[in-house]
């Protein structure tokens, strides 16, 4: 049980440091012409016109699985405080917590992946994804990750006992 707690907490302390760090950077789809680049993310400047809906699915999404993926660590914690935690439930809500916040960031991705995807080229453009918009996809299989390692520490637990009680 021990290892399987221990890798799920240190993975999905990457899952959502990974999806923070995704969150608050601007470099998801970078653009390069034949003067200049530029870069953008999910929170525009406020020069700018309307926010495609699309950003804002994918902005809601990411911080649901944000919250979910802090939700999951914070009872990986608790687990390790047996008076804080019920005994042998903290890694099956953090596993199911976990798979939400991989499901979560995977609906946020696939959204963004498939709208910018469908945006015509410019001939003189070169566009393509940058290394926040990696680092969110790398946060959801790293929870999925997690989720199996914390169900894997769950079905290894000891079950109560009445000692135990």
């Amino acid at each position: 049980m021990e290892p399987c707690r221990s890798l799920a907490l240190l993975i999905g302390s990457l899952g959502l440091t990974s999806v923070l760090v995704a969150l608050s950077t601007d470099y998801w789809f970078v653009a390069m012409g034949p003067k200049a680049s530029a870069h953008s993310g999910l929170w525009p400047k406020a020069d700018q016109d309307a926010v495609a809906g699309y950003i804002h699915v994918t902005q809601a999404f990411s911080i649901l699985a944000a919250l979910g993926g802090l939700v999951s660590v914070s009872f990986l914690v608790l687990s390790y405080i047996p008076s804080l935690s019920a005994p042998g439930r903290g890694p099956l809500v953090s596993s199911v917590t976990a798979f939400a916040a991989g499901l979560f960031a995977t609906v946020a991705l696939v959204v963004y992946t498939s709208e910018r995807w469908s945006q015509p080229p410019h001939p003189q453009i070169q566009t393509f994804f940058s290394w926040s918009f990696y680092l969110g996809w790398a946060s959801a299989l790293l929870w999925f990750c997690a989720a199996g390692l914390s169900l894997g520490a769950h079905c290894r637990a000891p079950l109560p006992s009445y000692e135990a009680m």
